[in-house]
């Protein structure tokens, strides 16, 4: 889900990791009557982070996640379920909108970022205010502008559900339902959501041939852009300040907001370029409708300000050819089996 919303960021939970096999093949059954999904690390990717031996991801537990993750019941008027602003077409990040509609016809006050490849972020939301996956869904679901709603009323509405009881008993052995329960599912649900197989992937493996446009692209981006996009996640997960003006309308001063360092303010996510031909508008506030803009921003808009990131206060020269090949290389991080995976769709009642 998203954005850095302060009045839970600083809650803090620790687990312990292991995991590594593949992914439908070998999903077994254990004593416990679930079915175990094992996650894969694709290739070319670090080990994930410590999420999964404290809560091990299983086909019942993933599938009551996805459940609740399409369920409007989650919020306050029934109208808004995470998928609403995480649309699985636009790598769950939302389409068009350079901030996402919440209850009572309310703009919320960041741009909703694609979610894939989270079992490898440490924190989340735009300003890393979230330190742990299991907490992440309670800041939309209570803040006043996004889903408006308590996690008690929550709870109380899923308990009325005779399939959910049902579901959660499956997942967790009784038909108790209660916060952690729900947002463990949630969790597991999420995790699976694992973006690799783009045409970059494709090529990385030796699958495929770059095109002579996306080649000198891949060079250009190598040479001006993957400090702080590395592969093979397309971003470092670090905070910079990368010269852009103040929202008159949000006074969003990022990373501030949660350190309350000076230092740290209008530093953002470094944000994954998977997928970004798909995931517009860009920035944390949704300011660029298009690619172009960003590249341009880069080439003539920095603010050359005492906080601006040191490595784009001079801006970056790319010339207009550059630019034009910057984005063929760009468009090969769409990821279309992953947009297209039934796994993270909808699922029918």
């Amino acid at each position: 889900m998203k954005r850095g919303l302060t009045f839970c960021c600083m809650l803090i939970f620790v687990a312990v990791f292991s995991v590594i096999g593949s992914c439908n093949k070998n999903d077994h059954a254990d004593s416990s009557g679930t079915t175990s999904i094992v996650f894969k690390t694709p290739d070319g990717f670090p080990p994930p982070n410590d999420y999964f031996s404290g809560n091990p991801i299983t086909k019942e537990g993933f599938e009551l996640g996805r459940k609740l993750f399409y369920d409007g019941r989650l919020s306050r008027d029934g109208n808004f379920p995470c998928a609403s602003c995480h649309q699985q077409f636009a790598a769950f990040a939302t389409f068009d909108h350079p901030l996402s509609h919440g209850i009572d016809n309310q703009f919320t006050t960041r741009n909703a970022p694609g979610l894939f490849n989270l079992a490898w972020r440490k924190e989340l939301h735009w300003d890393g205010g979230i330190n742990h996956i299991e907490v992440q869904p309670l800041a939309p679901i209570t803040a006043p502008n996004e889903m408006g709603e308590t996690v008690n009323s929550v709870i109380n509405k899923l308990n009325q559900d005779e399939h959910y009881r049902q579901m959660f008993s499956k997942a967790f052995g009784t038909e108790e339902i209660n916060s952690q329960k729900m947002l463990k599912a949630l969790a597991q649900f999420m995790l699976m959501m694992v973006s690799a197989d783009s045409r970059y992937d494709k090529m990385k493996a030796g699958k495929v041939t770059f095109t002579e446009a996306e080649q000198k692209g891949y060079e250009i981006f190598q040479n001006k852009c993957a400090t702080c996009h590395k592969e093979p996640f397309f971003t470092d997960f670090s905070y910079r300040n990368t010269g852009l003006s103040v929202n008159p309308f949000l006074n969003d001063f990022g990373r501030m907001r949660i350190t309350h360092n000076a230092e740290d303010s209008l530093k953002f996510l470094v944000p994954s370029l998977r997928n970004v031909f798909i995931t517009y508008p860009y920035g944390h506030d949704g300011r660029f409708y298009a690619l172009s803009g960003v590249i341009d921003h880069y080439r003539s808009g920095v603010i050359d300000a005492p906080g601006t990131d040191p490595l784009v206060r001079n801006k970056i020269p790319i010339s207009d050819l550059e630019k034009y090949e910057l984005q063929q290389f760009l468009r090969t991080l769409t990821d279309s089996t992953f947009i297209k995976d039934t796994r993270f769709s909808q699922p029918s009642e």
